[in-house]
């Protein structure tokens, strides 16, 4: 092992050190570490006193150029760094040399120009739509990331809240497409090879960060993450390390955070609390100062998430059928999801957990106790921003959008809003397209199989493949539908196309 990027001396390598401490670089949002005598870990490690000072010249040239609390939210996300950076431009170009065949060979035949496009599909990284902010700075990036100016790049919210649905990119969208454990694992490999891996390298093998694509096991990132911190958001080292059930969720779309008084699947966090967005930053790159002084920005992040509209269905309507439609869906469904129209309602109604009968590994993650903990600390203002400590289950969401945001449920293992309403066709395996939409079942176009084929064993190509008897990705529970005869569920799912 010829470079360990500056930590070879810091850290040695007897076997139970080596590994908490490569768990713990590990869990720096994604990131790699700077080397601990690099300018840029020097500039990292002062305190974030002229934080609150850059905030004030952007909310300066807010009056100049009159941009809203949410253009400078959206211009935040994709323009500022909150974490390390994970690998340079062109690392990025190099990764397709350490591909399975035949995605290799088809990607050493093509030229840097159509290379580059396959690794972008390959990870499910989407390119910013016209007008994002960044200028020729981010000329050519993927909404998901962000370019320095050392040429290093650091991921953001949108790699998993920015995706794409029929091939039109929509930010606030889950990234149904996000292939993390595939590139981190392509990261690595390619890493290996030169012989220039690091401790965050070693470490990423034992930390999963998704068993499909477009999951992730965010909710473990998390709680990893805030082990770390004390009542304050200060690092603490010395913190023992949780005991973590590891599982994939699906991200939900931004667009209905605005309706919502509870965040997350369970719901336990308010949906005014902005400093739990802040979560995702607490690698130990960040000191809790730089935390504290970050605490405007994601005001104006969460005003730019309030601010989203649901995208409109782009496909037709069989307007009669809908308003029929409506019908049924307020008599069984409204309950739960609210009414839409002129006089909109939503109950922001938590589904105790043997009602709803969705996978539940997501609800046993969090134990009461790190609830508690959340609700004493800085994230939720010492108490003043209200938790809920014990859930009895998971949020029934809004449905606004809700043709855009296939897969469906908190973990993303129903395909289509066909497959919600009919709980006995659910597939068991299922494989989705890139850009195919499925117009009569509304959600993603897919191929469906009994069983996983025989003959995958490249787990980067198995993540292509969503397989609902994997721990963590039933696709059980919500059989409320089957109340309706056949006839209705179709009424009800033209209705919902004009969410």
């Amino acid at each position: 092992m010829k470079a360990l990027r500056g930590k070879t001396g810091r850290w040695g390598f007897c076997s139970a050190g080596l590994m908490l401490v490569a768990i713990v670089l590990l869990i720096s949002a994604g990131g790699r570490a700077e080397p601990l005598d690099s300018p840029k870990a020097e500039e990292d490690a002062k305190p974030a006193s002229n934080a609150e000072d850059d905030l004030l010249d952007v909310a300066d040239k807010k009056n100049e150029t009159e941009k809203s609390p949410a253009d400078i939210g959206f211009e935040l996300l994709v323009t500022r760094p909150y974490v390390n950076p994970e690998f340079s431009d062109a690392e990025f170009d190099e990764l397709w040399k350490v591909w399975e065949e035949p995605a290799r060979s088809e990607a050493e035949k093509a030229t840097p120009e159509e290379r580059r496009e396959l690794t972008l599909l390959r990870y499910g990284l989407q390119h910013r739509p016209q007008g994002t902010p960044g200028g020729e700075a981010q000329a050519g990036m993927p909404i998901q990331y962000l370019r320095r100016d050392d040429g290093e790049w650091v991921v953001n919210c949108f790699a998993c809240h920015g995706g794409k649905v029929a091939g039109r990119v929509i930010p606030g969208l889950p990234n149904s497409h996000f292939a993390m454990q595939t590139l981190w694992a392509d990261v690595r490999t390619s890493r290996f090879a030169k012989d220039e891996y690091t401790l965050k390298d070693l470490a990423g093998g034992f930390l999963p960060m998704g068993g499909s694509n477009g999951t992730t096991n965010a909710v473990a990132f998390g709680v990893l993450l805030g082990s770390r911190r004390d009542i304050h958001a200060d690092l603490d080292m010395d913190r023992p390390l949780p005991k973590l059930l590891h599982h994939d969720v699906e991200a939900p779309p931004w667009w209905n955070v605005k309706k919502k008084k509870w965040l997350y699947a369970d719901g336990f966090v308010s949906s005014d609390n902005h400093r739990s967005l802040i979560q995702f930053a607490m690698g130990p790159e960040n000191s809790g100062a730089k935390l504290r002084g970050w605490d405007k920005d994601y005001q104006f992040i969460m005003a730019y998430i309030k601010s989203l509209e649901a995208p409109e269905y782009p496909f037709e309507v069989d307007a009669e059928l809908a308003a029929e439609g409506e019908q049924y869906f307020n008599n069984t469904c409204a309950e739960c999801h609210g009414t839409y129209g002129e006089n909109e309602t939503y109950p922001n109604r938590h589904v105790p957990i043997e009602e709803i009968g969705t996978d539940r590994a997501r609800f046993d993650s969090l134990t009461p106790e790190y609830r508690q903990a959340f609700q004493e600390s800085w994230f939720a203002d010492y108490g003043r921003s209200p938790v809920v400590t014990e859930p009895v289950g998971y949020m029934a969401p809004p449905l606004d959008g809700i043709w855009a945001s296939a897969p469906y449920f908190h973990n993303g293992s129903v395909p289509t809003l066909w497959h919600v309403l009919n709980v006995n066709e659910r597939p068991t395996v299922w494989k989705r397209t890139e850009d195919g939409y499925d117009t009569d079942r509304i959600g993603l176009e897919v191929a469906e199989f009994d069983n996983l084929p025989e003959g995958i064993y490249d787990l980067r190509v198995r993540r292509t493949y969503f397989d609902t008897t994997q721990f963590s990705k039933s696709a059980a529970g919500h059989d409320f539908p089957e109340q309706l005869t056949h006839e209705q569920k179709l009424a009800v799912l033209e209705y919902l196309k004009t969410l």
